[in-house]
């Protein structure tokens, strides 16, 4: 009989147990790991390795994802994308068979440019079950895991060649310890260029200045920076685009939506820093 997800089946040795750390495997719709703790495949195709107390981050709602889905079909961050797909193949541009993890995945979308830019396997793993829904068919390549990074990625050490983030929290503790010695983590931060034009209209959270020497902070003692690349282009973006953005992200909470007053096409910036980062010898930070 065939496995009941075959993404999963094919990544089911990459995880670990999110209550001992065994490996796991795939087996009769569910993964378990060898201590009979089992994980049930929900219909939609992904796995939940929540596990314990209710998590305290919030994850992003569907009407969230909608929105942002929405935008990301229109192509307006497909430069992003292409950047990051280039950044993770950079140091090995064939990764046949091995496996990439995008951390707060949402709907999918960055992660799957990448595996149609390299043949690896992919595993989205995001807080959110609309997101774990979206990302289950995001790809053919890519499993979906429902979990929250900043209890411990459920996956086994030294399991991955490359992790991503894009414009996610990130946990690099974590990150550095399911990398392979060779492992990278490409992270994609918004500069405070980003989306200028709509701040002040529109009432926006803003992007923190410090935000680069911040992230390079929570990086030290786990990764060396090896490259940054910032991509930046205008937008021309319609009401309707503009009023996804608003929904797409943070702002969605606080932003006052002003639209009627923008003008029917306006001229917006996308600016986003792309780093790689090199995991650190294990000895330095264990």
């Amino acid at each position: 009989m065939s496995p009941a997800n075959p993404t999963l089946a094919d990544v089911a040795g990459l995880l670990a147990c999110p209550e001992c750390g065994s490996e796991m495997e795939s087996r009769d719709r569910a993964l378990r790991c060898g201590h009979g703790h089992s994980f049930d495949i929900a219909k939609q195709g992904y796995v939940s390795l929540l596990t314990g107390a209710s998590t305290k981050m919030t994850g992003d709602t569907s009407a969230m994802l909608d929105a942002r889905a929405a935008f990301q079909v229109g192509g307006h961050f497909a430069p992003i994308a292409d950047a990051v797909a280039a950044a993770v193949a950079a140091d090995d541009p064939v990764l046949d068979g091995v496996a990439v993890l995008e951390v707060g995945a949402g709907t999918g979308y960055y992660l799957a440019a990448v595996l149609d830019a390299v043949p690896a396997i992919g595993i989205a793993l995001d807080v959110a079950k609309p997101a774990a829904r979206r990302c289950a068919r995001a790809h053919p390549r890519a499993a979906s895991v429902l979990a929250d990074a900043w209890r411990g990625l459920p996956v086994r050490d030294g399991a991955l060649h490359r992790v991503v983030s894009v414009f996610a929290p990130r946990n690099p503790s974590e990150v550095a310890r399911v990398l392979t010695a060779d492992g990278r983590f490409v992270v994609a931060t918004p500069t405070p260029r980003h989306l200028a034009e709509l701040v002040g209209p529109l009432g926006m959270v803003t992007v923190d200045p410090d935000k680069d020497r911040r992230l390079t902070d929570t990086m030290c003692g786990y990764f060396d920076a090896v490259d940054r690349t910032v991509v930046e282009y205008p937008m021309k973006l319609t009401r309707t685009d503009i009023g996804n953005v608003v929904a797409m992200g943070p702002s969605a909470h606080h932003a006052t939506n002003h639209l009627d007053g923008l003008p029917d096409t306006l001229e917006v910036t996308a600016s986003v820093q792309i780093s790689t980062f090199r995991r650190q010898n294990l000895r330095t930070w264990s």
